[in-house]
C-alpha cells in the first residue's frame, strides 16, 4: 500500500495564520445545517434534507486552497461543500425554501446545490454520479490549456460504485488536473463502512490507478488543507490526479428521517470530543482569546440569521417558470 503526501501541517502545531477566516468558515456552514433542521421540522424544506454537522474541516479545507475557476462537484449532502466553495447563504436558503431567489431558483432544492459563478458546478443525489463530471471538467481544463483544477467530494459508499473506478481509471491514464476527496464519515447510509467494504483504508485503492493515495484527519482542518494544496498543486503542474480520504463522522443520521439508532453505544460521544470546530477553537486559544472566538461566532450567526430572513422574504416562482429551464 502507498499513502504518500501526509500533512506538512496540522492544528498540533498551532493554529494557522487565517484560523478566524476557516472557523468562521466552518461555522456558518454549522448554523446554516442547524438552521435546517429547524426549517425541516416547520415542513418549510421541500422533499428530504441531508445534513454535514460534523464534516466541515474536509470541505473548508480543501476549497480553502481553491479558486473560484476551479470546479466542484460534491454530493447530496453538499450544502458545507457549496457555502464552502462560496456560493451565498440566503441564496441556499432561498433554494431549500423554493424560493425564486435560490441557487437554482427554488427548482433544486437540498440535493441539486449549484453555483456556477463559484465554480460550484452541482451536489448530484445519485450516489458517485457525480464523479464522471468531475473528470469531464477536467478534461476541458487539460483540452483548453488552462491551470483550472476540478475537484470531487463523495462518501465512502461511493467508493463501491462503478462510476468511482471508471473516474479515477480515466483520470489517471490521461493524467487529469483533478483531487478526488472522500468524506469518510464511517458509514453508507446506515451501513458501517466495515459491512460493506473489504478493506478498511480507502486510499488504498490509489495503488489500482497508479496515482497518490493520501489518508488525513478529516476533524483537522489545518492538516486537510496541508495535503489539499499538496494535491491541488500537482494537478496544476499538470502531474495527475490525487485520492485524498478524510477520517470525518456526521453526527447527525444519514437523513432528517433517520435518527442513527444503529450507532453503537458512545461511539457519536467519542466523535463529539473531536469535533472539528471544537479542535480549531482549542488550538487558536493559543493565540486568541475566548472572547475573540465568541466574537466570531456571533458574526456567523449574525450572517446566517440574516441570510435566512433575507430567504424567507423572496417570492416562490411564479407557474409561468415551471416549464423554463427543463428539459424532456
Amino acid at each position: 500500500m502507498t499513502i504518500s503526501m501526509e500533512a506538512t501541517a496540522s492544528l498540533d502545531q498551532g493554529p494557522p495564520d487565517d484560523a478566524v477566516d476557516l472557523l468562521a468558515m466552518m461555522l456558518r456552514i454549522r448554523m446554516f445545517e442547524d438552521k435546517v433542521m429547524d426549517l425541516f421540522s416547520q415542513n418549510l424544506v421541500r422533499g428530504s434534507t441531508h445534513l454535514c454537522q460534523g464534516q466541515e474541516a474536509v470541505t473548508v479545507g480543501v476549497c480553502s486552497t481553491l479558486r473560484p475557476v476551479d470546479t466542484m462537484t460534491c454530493t447530496y449532502r453538499g450544502h458545507g461543500a457549496v457555502i464552502a466553495k462560496g456560493a451565498a447563504l440566503d441564496a441556499c436558503f432561498g433554494e431549500l425554501l423554493g424560493r425564486v431567489g435560490g441557487l437554482c431558483r427554488g427548482k433544486g432544492g437540498s440535493m441539486h446545490f449549484a453555483d456556477f459563478s463559484v465554480g460550484a458546478i452541482g451536489s448530484n443525489a445519485i450516489v458517485g454520479a457525480h464523479l464522471p463530471i468531475t473528470v469531464g471538467a477536467a478534461l476541458a481544463s487539460s483540452y483548453v490549456g488552462d491551470d483550472r483544477v476540478a475537484v470531487s467530494f463523495f462518501g465512502d459508499g461511493a467508493t463501491n460504485i462503478g462510476a468511482f473506478h471508471e473516474a479515477l481509471n480515466l483520470a489517471a491514464i490521461w493524467k487529469l488536473p483533478a483531487v478526488f476527496v472522500i468524506e469518510n464519515n464511517q458509514y453508507g447510509e446506515y451501513s458501517p463502512l466495515r459491512a460493506t467494504t473489504p478493506i478498511d483504508r480507502l486510499a488504498r485503492r490509489a495503488d489500482s490507478y497508479g496515482i497518490p493515495g493520501v489518508l488525513v484527519d478529516g476533524n483537522d482542518v489545518a492538516a486537510v488543507r496541508s495535503v489539499a494544496q499538496s494535491a491541488v498543486q500537482r494537478a496544476r503542474a499538470g502531474d495527475g490526479p490525487t485520492l485524498i480520504e478524510a477520517d470525518t463522522y456526521r453526527q447527525v443520521g444519514h437523513s432528517r428521517s433517520d435518527p442513527a439508532t444503529y450507532r453503537p453505544a458512545g461511539e457519536l460521544d467519542r466523535w463529539l470530543a473531536k469535533d472539528p470546530i471544537l479542535l480549531l477553537e482549542q488550538s487558536m486559544l493559543a493565540r486568541w482569546s475566548e472572547a475573540d472566538l465568541d466574537a466570531v461566532r456571533q458574526a456567523a450567526q449574525h450572517d446566517v440569521d440574516v441570510a435566512l430572513e433575507t430567504a424567507l422574504a423572496m417570492p416562490e416562482p411564479p407557474l409561468d417558470e415551471l416549464a423554463k429551464d427543463v428539459w424532456a
